[in-house]
């Protein structure tokens, strides 16, 4: 958990933290179970261990002593009003004893072993040198400290870059004079107004400024947010960094010799010119530069480790992804991504697809429609759903509740008839199709009762005509039932040449349409083809069949609509009980013509009544038919 770090400028931390510098700091936990998650399974936060960051890091410097070999001297104050003493060696690149390289920075640091970065002699060079620390990835810095081997430096800065070194931002400055070197004011007060703002301090001087010594900086000391780190996103910005610079401006001079910084000489004066012309060449020297940190991962990874490129990367858990598990997962878009805290490891969730999508996407007004629970949308359901969570069929399907909604064959086709029904979408859960008047059935493929197909896309189910079969015999001298008014013809309806040489016609039909005029059923007819027609032989092509409606109510003859039949009829087959007999018209090409209710009305075309045979025609009967046709020319109906 992260707190405020309390840094305190000891030696004690330096020498704990370089035992830590033996082991492997990329090391993960070895422990058998994860940190990310609880006994129970259950996410929790989790971090990677804290290290120094800088160990074993390349350092760039803009300054190195021992090209060529150069000889340089430091002054050590032994305190008790006694003289400083000189101690000066020899700085020499090219003999390994001697040289002083930038790799000394990050090394193991040891008491007993002290190696030490050196800078050019400043007598000759800039006194502004510059040290640049990349760590390679994105960590939380809580300290950056250096340990000198020379006098501290006057003045310097510590700059942070959060993308790699494209840009700076100042972290902290030392200096005796804050106001003329880095234009800030010494010491000034932290709020939460300012806590991202780079301060100056002059404490680094007064403690022992040419023994060596530490500079250390804490990123959250004294920072009013640092107790409440987790819910504190300016601070979690300020700790982090991918590179670490650090800048000396200005050397420390002795004291004794009136050149130090509370001498009140400026070092631009002649006067100090002159006496640092006098003095032995002065440097900077560092022995350990530390970052402590961890690696940056949010709170969703235990672990730093090197990808196959050799680039430090977080371990990511809780289904997030990323060098700082700073995104979700694909398809982990249920709910918007946090960093972890100390309450909640704010894990992705996956997005509720029920099986039928690969990806989604998360939208940010769902997720605040839906109380901050659920934001993810499915993109590109399969299988024929739809809807945010492919929960519901998509249109012209519908669900098949014997299979939970997550079957790959959860949704059935409509399958709507294309003439039937009067559209493609059916009822999401019984699977009914819209039907057109006068047609029933789930896909809208037949007739409704009282209906009777037609020819017409627009209308293929008609109302059959009601008829009272009582009312029109009552009329006349037949018996009132159908039963006994039908009886001549029923039974037996097999064709013969008995039957066929007693008919004056015999015909195949198609029945396309009807409608009533007065008594009368008019049946449009196609002839397809004509086997007997006593006069003017029939012609096929369209015709008119015409039924009288009390024959039609007692299904004496029984016609149904878009269906081919055999109809035989005669002189003998008028229409009965007393209605107008059939007559034959002029112009009538030979065709029984039948006559309508009202007197001195006529009706072209064919008639069929209760004496007529009426037949679903069968393919069959076409030979049959074609023989009865012989044997008539041979003269066999007279003998019939």
């Amino acid at each position: 958990m992260w707190e405020p770090w309390r840094f305190l400028l000891s030696l004690c931390l330096l020498a704990v933290s370089a035992s830590a510098h033996s082991v492997n700091p990329f090391a993960g936990q070895q422990t058998p179970q994860d940190p990310c998650y609880d006994d129970m399974g259950a996410a929790c936060r989790c971090i990677p261990e804290f290290i120094n960051a800088a160990f074993g890091k390349e350092v760039a410097v803009s300054s190195i002593c021992g090209r060529p070999p150069s000889r340089s001297c430091s002054v050590v104050e032994r305190g008790d009003d006694r003289p400083s003493v000189r101690t000066c060696q020899i700085c020499d690149a090219a003999d390994p004893r001697r040289a002083r390289p930038a790799s000394y920075l990050t090394d193991l640091n040891s008491a007993h072993n002290l190696t030490c970065w050196q800078s050019e002699n400043l007598n000759t060079s800039p006194h502004n040198v510059t040290l640049t620390l990349s760590l390679g990835k994105k960590f939380e810095i809580t300290y950056v400290s250096l340990q000198f081997c020379s006098p501290r430096p006057e003045s310097l800065a510590i700059y942070k870059s959060m993308d790699y070194g494209k840009t700076w931002v100042p972290y902290q400055f030392y200096s005796s004079q804050c106001r003329r070197m880095y234009n800030r004011p010494n010491k000034a007060a932290i709020t939460k107004q300012n806590e991202q703002e780079a301060l100056c301090t002059d404490g680094h001087t007064d403690l022992h400024p040419l023994s060596g010594g530490l500079i250390a900086f804490s990123t959250l000391d004294g920072r009013p947010s640092g107790k409440d780190f987790d819910n504190s996103p300016v601070l979690q910005d300020w700790v982090t960094v991918t590179d670490i610079r650090v800048v000396f401006s200005r050397p420390q001079l002795p004291r004794d010799l009136g050149l130090g910084s509370n001498s009140g000489v400026r070092d631009d004066d002649p006067a100090a010119a002159s006496a640092a012309a006098t003095l032995p060449a002065y440097f900077y020297a560092v022995g350990d530069f530390q970052v402590g940190g961890r690696c940056k991962c949010n709170g969703h990874a235990s672990r730093c480790l090197k990808d196959k490129h050799g680039k430090l990367v977080c371990d990511c858990k809780h289904n997030t992804e990323g060098p700082e598990c700073d995104r979700c997962k694909p398809f982990h878009y249920d709910r918007p991504w946090q960093r972890a805290s100390a309450r909640e490891a704010n894990e992705c969730l996956p997005c509720n697809c029920n099986l039928h999508a690969r990806r989604c996407r998360f939208n940010m007004e769902l997720y605040k429609l839906s109380g901050r629970k659920s934001g993810g949308v499915c993109m590109n359901c399969r299988h024929n759903t739809a809807g945010r969570h492919c929960h519901y069929c998509k249109e012209g399907f519908y669900r098949d509740l014997a299979r939970p909604i997550s079957n790959r064959r959860a949704c059935k086709a409509c399958d709507c008839h294309p003439v039937g029904a009067a559209g493609k979408t059916c009822n999401q859960t019984t699977g009914q199709c819209p039907c057109k008047d006068g047609v029933t059935g789930i896909t809208c493929n037949r007739c409704a009762k009282g209906y009777q197909q037609s020819r017409s896309p627009v209308a293929p189910c008609i109302k059959i005509p009601v008829v009272n079969p009582t009312a029109v015999v009552s009329s006349t001298e037949e018996p009132a039932d159908c039963e006994s008014y039908c009886k001549p013809v029923k039974g037996n309806l097999k064709i013969n040449m008995k039957k066929y040489c007693k008919k004056d016609f015999a015909v195949q039909v198609n029945v396309l349409d009807m409608e009533t005029v007065g008594d009368w059923a008019k049946f449009s007819v196609n002839v397809v083809s004509v086997y007997k027609s006593r006069g003017e032989p029939l012609k096929r092509g369209d015709n008119i069949l015409w039924v009288h409606m009390k024959d039609l109510a007692c299904k004496c003859p029984k016609i149904q609509m878009s269906k081919r039949f055999l109809v035989m009829g005669g002189v003998d087959g008028g229409a009965a009980g007393g209605a107008s007999g059939p007559g034959v018209g002029p112009g009538g090409g030979g065709a029984t013509a039948a006559a309508a209710s009202s007197p001195g009305a006529e009706r072209m075309g064919l008639l069929a009544d209760k004496n007529s045979l009426v037949i679903q025609w069968r393919d069959v009967w076409t030979r049959r038919l074609r023989k009865f046709q012989r044997k008539e020319k041979k003269g066999k109906c007279s003998k019939a």
